[in-house]
């Protein structure tokens, strides 16, 4: 699923997406850390996976982050 970048603080590497549906999902460090970028800025497009897989759920929190074509294992299409 596609989402853009709402915030992101490069200091701590937390930040925030806004999905196509309109609900804003916040993304730890961690997140960022393993995605292989190394800056983010606000309206950036972005591919993502959400656990659990429904993102309207109660706790639904970002699990994986990253550019298509940009970092390990990326092939551009």
């Amino acid at each position: 699923m596609q989402a853009s970048v709402h915030t992101f603080d490069l200091g701590t590497g937390a930040g925030s997406v806004l999905l196509d549906t309109g609900r804003l999902l916040p993304f730890d460090p961690v997140v960022f850390a393993a995605s292989g970028l190394r800056h983010l800025r606000p309206g950036q497009r972005v591919s993502v996976d959400v656990t659990p897989e429904d993102p309207e759920a109660p706790g639904a929190h970002l699990t994986r982050l990253w550019i298509v074509g940009i970092g390990e294992g990326e092939a551009i299409r």
